[in-house]
């Protein structure tokens, strides 16, 4: 009997895989860098990240390239000095790759450390009531209602037993965005229409699509 191939995965998955393995490095990291160490050369992420996960170069590239320009993942230069044959001293530079703050959070949730998100803004100069939800995620008091439905959606979310992991992820992230609008003066509706759009593709077919479907009406004036 021919094995049945598993099907590719999706660009979210290989980049949760790419994440969750530099976490992993955050949490065994033997020194701040090197082969042990909480931060690593490409070299390095390549190598392991193959073996782990079977993980093409192209693939590590993209997610890699996504994980930076989110905030995830950043980018290292150590300068160095190296002697050639002939004696003469030249610059080299590392480059090596950690996770950031914002990339564990991510994985383990808020703590007492972390910056809250309007962090040296004087929330009282724009005229704005900014409340504290209980996710810890902030909006203007005028979309409390909302941001609760927010919140009571991503708890069924991630109760949700025909939904994987991974689009588990992208959804509450994708939830935190709108959320992230809602302490605008006037959030951004073609920005919430998109999330939204996305957030409703993913949960076709699946047990969320009653909770989507729910919530539809409650976003209406915010979706235009």
């Amino acid at each position: 009997m021919s094995k049945t191939k598993a099907p590719p995965r999706t660009e979210e998955q290989i980049r949760e895989l790419v994440h969750r393995y530099f976490y992993d490095r955050y949490k065994k990291g033997r020194g701040e860098r090197g082969k042990n160490g909480i931060a690593a050369k490409i070299s390095v992420v390549r190598k392991e990240l193959k073996a782990l996960h079977a993980l093409s170069q192209q693939e590590i590239a993209r997610a890699l390239t996504y994980l930076i320009d989110e905030g995830w993942v950043r980018r290292e230069e150590e300068q160095k000095m190296f002697q050639t044959p002939g004696g003469t001293m030249r610059p080299a530079t590392a480059v090596y790759y950690r996770i950031t703050s914002p990339g564990v959070t991510k994985i383990e949730g808020d703590s007492e450390y972390t910056m809250p998100k309007f962090q040296g803004i004087n929330i009282n100069a724009t005229g704005q009531n900014i409340i504290t939800l209980g996710d810890n995620n902030q909006v203007d008091a005028r979309y409390e209602s909302i941001g609760n439905k927010l919140i009571e959606f991503k708890d069924a979310v991630r109760a949700a037993p025909d939904v994987d992991d991974s689009a588990k992820l992208s959804i509450v992230a994708d939830v935190d965005s709108m959320q992230s609008q809602l302490a605008k003066p006037e959030p951004n509706r073609p920005v919430l229409r998109a999330i939204w759009a996305g957030i409703e593709k993913l949960t076709t077919a699946t047990s969320l699509a009653a909770n989507v479907a729910a919530l539809a009406p409650v976003l209406r004036p915010l979706l235009g």
